[in-house]
């Protein structure tokens, strides 16, 4: 593939809802550019850009996917994206890579749940869109339905371009409103020009007059020009067109079949037509030390951003950057803005799907691949270190769907960590933690598809075999009563004996007091030597709990009295004799089981929030509030118990069909009810084996 000036170059987004047909069109985008001499298909794992074991098996887009061609002249980098929730991370990072986006639907759903979230993130970029109805030839396709649907769910400024000649077993080509062309397909690639069908006739002329009218305000001139009752010429229409696409103030519909291979080669030329170049993009960027914003020209000295990154088993890291201004050559020596850190660059080379090519420079707009970076991450800012440039991160949703992960074989424990650090560097959205209290690793993600794949990419990338289960809840127990309790320590078995005795006092501190010990012994009726010893034992016991293991908690302990023996008492015997009285005492001192609260701020759309609220009040929850914010959104408060949160993202998912979002966070902690903490208690105490 030859190199190419910015002018000459586009950089596309393609993103849609799961199952949409989104790999398949980029399939046929290629195939139609000639980069490619087969169509692959989903079904038989033989898409150039689902190329990752698990994307073949589970027939689903889970990475993105660079999928460069050459059409008139100019170099295209489409950019598939997943188009399921649990990968958004690859999809934000995508969109900042790209100048542009196709949005894909499918003719019989329409608007979907992904749909409305890729539409989101392109609105917060301002990308220009295009819109491909796909699937045309499906059963229950109907393009003026999800035309409409559009309209309503995404945006008024959506206009077609073209209609289609039949559905789902009839559909059979495309009318073009620009140039009033009707087009039937005739087999492979090719088209036959045709007379606009006489049934549909009124409703192209409807629709091109529409078009036009939409056209004609993105210029004085053609505006002008239409309100004079004069006719637009093709090129004028197409003029506007591109500029109201460029400005993210039009976006045109097109359709067509990417399993038939209908509308491709006009999805094709419509990118290169109306899709803006890198050149006529404003990209702007921050000095790393005064902050001032800096426009970035493709002129200017050299600046690019790793948009991804990926963990190959063969080459190591590879990262996927795009080049905003400037030219990078291989053996050069960057500067990482984001890290403060030197970078050598290596050898550069393009992906289309896992085939490699290589790259001898790479100009400002084109996107390229390099292996081996040692300091620079997904989001980084690389630059001339005279002229530093910082472009802002991605942003990413907060991981909620938290599980506890574990290595099937023991010696696989001290590599996981490894593993781990390189799954992250693919992936954002996965956050690892160890959970101080259950001594357990906390592995969090988007979703449940998200932890599975991530578990299969550790087995095949690092060979560890991994499980995940569900985390232990960190429970605390405390007492509710006060207690005096003696413990004795009195050992002989010849020689030396053992002899320790304290008189303990118990009473329950208020909560987040947690532990307070209390030296009251004069007369040293316990000599000061063993009192640390005391103290000691009494954390320790505390630490395990007297009624499932769980740490006690809120608990004041005061010495206040005992007897020593010259010769056999020492800090063990005391140690062991407090431990004593704090298991004696503390289940006289009517313990309870405590668990933790979260505060959890939910945001969906208001139809949903009855729901929502039911289901809360099902998890033990306690709702705090409810209060719209505007654009049909509504936001409900409540404080839930952390047991019942582990699977929420799940079930949030399913309430709302995908609309809703969550945050939580630790609250306090809170008395379980009794006919819980029979059971808690008694499974607990199997597996910690304590003595009561």
């Amino acid at each position: 593939m030859k190199e190419y000036r910015s002018s000459n170059l586009r950089n596309v987004g393609i993103a849609s809802h799961g199952g949409a047909g989104k790999t398949s069109l980029t399939e046929s985008l290629l195939f139609n550019s000639g980069i490619i001499s087969r169509l692959g298909k989903v079904d038989d794992g033989t898409t150039t850009t689902d190329f990752e074991p698990e994307e073949i098996r589970r027939k689903v887009t889970i990475s993105t996917a660079l999928a460069p061609c050459e059409w008139r002249e100019h170099k295209i980098n489409f950019v598939d994206t997943p188009g399921y929730a649990d990968f958004v991370a690859e999809v934000k990072g995508a969109f900042k890579a790209v100048d542009s986006s196709v949005i894909v639907l499918c003719a019989a759903a329409g608007v979907e749940v992904e749909t409305e979230k890729v539409w989101k993130y392109a609105n917060e970029l301002q990308l220009p869109r295009l819109l491909f109805v796909n699937k045309m030839d499906r059963e229950n396709a109907d393009f003026i339905s999800v035309l409409s649907n559009m309209r309503t769910a995404l945006s008024n400024n959506i206009v077609p371009i073209q209609l289609p000649i039949g559905s789902a077993e009839t559909f059979k080509g495309i009318v073009d409103l620009i140039s009033l062309k009707a087009m039937i397909a005739a087999g492979g690639n090719k088209f036959m020009e045709s007379e606009i069908p006489e049934e549909i006739e009124e409703q192209v002329l409807e629709a091109r007059q529409q078009l036009i009218e939409a056209v004609a305000e993105m210029d004085d001139d053609l505006l002008t020009k239409y309100l004079d009752g004069e006719e637009l010429t093709i090129s004028e229409i197409k003029q506007g067109l591109s500029k109201g696409v460029s400005q993210a103030k039009i976006f045109p519909v097109m359709c067509g079949s990417a399993y038939r291979n209908i509308g491709v080669t006009q999805l094709l030329d419509s990118v290169l037509d109306y899709m803006p170049s890198p050149e006529q993009r404003v990209i702007y960027g921050k000095h790393p030390l005064t902050e001032a914003a800096l426009e970035i020209k493709s002129g200017a000295p050299l600046s690019a951003m790793v948009f991804k990154t990926t963990a190959d088993p063969f080459v190591g890291r590879l990262s996927y950057m795009r080049v905003f201004s400037g030219t990078i050559k291989p053996d050069r020596v960057l500067y990482n803005a984001s890290k403060g850190k030197a970078e050598r660059i290596g050898n550069l080379f393009t992906l289309r799907g896992k085939h490699q090519e290589i790259l001898t420079s790479v100009h400002a707009g084109d996107i390229a691949v390099v292996a081996k970076l040692q300091e620079t991450g997904t989001g980084d800012t690389l630059c001339e270190k005279d002229k530093p440039v910082l472009f802002e991160p991605m942003s990413y949703p907060k991981p909620m769907f938290t599980m506890c992960l574990e290595t099937k074989n023991k010696g696989d424990e001290d590599k996981i960590g490894h593993a781990l650090n390189r799954i992250i560097d693919e992936d954002p959205t996965i956050r690892v933690k160890k959970d101080v209290e259950t001594g357990q690793l906390l592995v969090s993600g988007i979703g449940e598809l998200h932890l599975d794949i991530m578990t299969e990419r550790i087995k095949r990338k690092f060979g560890i075999d991994v499980v995940l289960k569900h985390p232990k809840v960190p429970y605390r127990e405390t007492i509710r009563g006060s207690v005096k309790i003696e413990g004795k320590h009195k050992k002989q078995s010849g020689g030396h004996g053992q002899f320790g005795h304290v008189w303990l006092q118990l009473d329950p501190l208020a909560p987040g007091g947690n532990f307070e010990f209390v030296d009251s012994i004069f007369g040293g009726s316990v000599p000061r030597q063993y009192i640390p010893a005391v103290e000691k034992g009494v954390r320790e016991t505390l630490t395990g709990g007297v009624l499932a293991g769980f740490p006690m908690v809120d608990v004041k302990v005061t010495l206040y009295d005992g007897s020593y023996h010259t010769v056999d008492s020492s800090e063990m015997a005391f140690k062991i004799a407090s431990s004593m009285a704090i298991r004696k005492g503390a289940v006289q001192a009517k313990p309870v089981l405590l668990e933790p609260i979260c505060n959890v701020e939910v945001s969906v759309p208001e139809s949903f929030m009855g729901d929502v609220i039911g289901d809360l009040n099902g998890k033990r929850g306690r709702i705090q509030g409810m209060e719209p914010v505007g654009s049909g959104q509504g936001v409900v408060k409540a404080q839930v118990p952390m047991s019942e949160l582990f699977k929420y993202a799940i079930d949030l998912r399913s309430i709302t069909q995908g609309r809703g979002t969550f945050d939580m966070k630790f609250s306090h902690y809170e008395e379980v009810p009794q006919r819980l903490a029979e059971t808690i208690i008694a499974t607990n105490k199997k597996e910690h084996l304590v003595e009561v």
